[in-house]
């Protein structure tokens, strides 16, 4: 693991999404899913995952998050997920908020598959981040940094 103990303490925050792809029946499907309701699991999932993110990629430092928020919405062609971590310590929370969106995508692609074995998941990626020496980043509209 990378030595962080010289770094400065910041508050820490990082945005990240994720696109779960389906057919209008399957999204149709979702409200009625004999498994629960795919959005309430998925959601807990996302919060649970950037609780242990850890615990799942080598080297990443274990931290103390202080808010952890995973929205999930229907759209006509599937799933839009979008996760907020914020921290406050010397290392930032992009790790957490990309495995909270990639834990709940496969979350709803386990509850809607018995629908579609087609799902995809797509476009998981960092929308924002804050705190650090490094400052702020935000993704454009185009996919870079701006």
């Amino acid at each position: 693991m990378v030595d962080v103990s010289a770094k400065v303490e910041t508050v820490r925050k990082a945005t990240a999404e994720a696109f779960v792809r389906m057919s209008a029946r399957t999204v149709r499907s979702i409200p009625r899913n004999p498994k629960g309701h795919p959005l309430e699991i998925a959601r807990i999932a996302g919060i649970n995952a950037a609780k242990r993110t850890a615990e799942l990629i080598p080297l990443c430092h274990p931290l103390l998050l202080s808010h952890i928020d995973v929205h999930a919405r229907i759209t006509t062609r599937g799933v839009r997920l979008t996760s907020t971590v914020r921290s406050t310590g010397p290392t930032g929370v992009e790790m957490e908020a990309l495995t909270a969106v990639a834990v709940a995508a496969l979350t709803v692609y386990d509850m809607c598959k018995a629908a579609e074995r087609g799902i995809e998941i797509t476009d998981v990626r960092l929308l924002e981040k804050s705190g650090g020496k490094s400052g702020t980043y935000r993704r454009n509209r185009e996919g870079g940094s701006s």
